[in-house]
């Protein structure tokens, strides 16, 4: 498994449920999440991260959407993040440490997203984290995974 990846997008919203717009770079605060951000709080789904690999089938099906259109924090390229078990920490930056807290959501009604998308993918190929050591991220940066990945146990 490719253990690098980088930052596509950061994305916020000032409401759950919505698509995020792209603000190119925030920070990530410890045990709370990515800053100004909706979803940010003492809870175990502080930052979610969605590949645009997955953004890419559902433009394959038709869809017109593209980065934070699912609500994801942060839009990586180059990391199968379905392939970080819960566990997993991984690197944003030279400051930013992450772990994966969650694979996946239960959605028990239909967002907004899924009404302006058409499908949200996020549910089934999102990946959720908690931030353990805080700092800027941007577009570009490296993701590093440093452990819990099937190839590294």
């Amino acid at each position: 498994m490719n253990r690098r990846g980088r930052v596509l997008a950061v994305n916020i919203s000032k409401e759950k449920g919505t698509r995020k717009s792209n603000v190119g770079q925030s920070c990530l605060v410890p045990a709370l999440g990515l800053k100004d951000d909706a979803h940010a709080g003492e809870w175990h789904r502080q930052v979610s991260l969605l590949a645009m690999e997955s953004i890419d089938k559902m433009v394959q099906l038709g869809l017109k959407v593209g980065p934070g259109d699912f609500a994801e924090n942060i839009t990586t390229q180059g990391l199968d993040l379905l392939k970080l078990p819960i566990g997993t920490r991984f690197k944003i930056g030279q400051s930013s440490l992450l772990e994966v807290t969650q694979i996946g959501k239960i959605c028990h009604t239909r967002c907004a997203i899924y009404y302006q998308a058409g499908d949200c993918v996020m549910p089934k190929e999102g990946i959720f984290a908690k931030v353990l050591a805080g700092g800027e991220i941007k577009v570009g940066e490296e993701i590093h995974v440093l452990s819990g990945d099937s190839d590294h146990q």
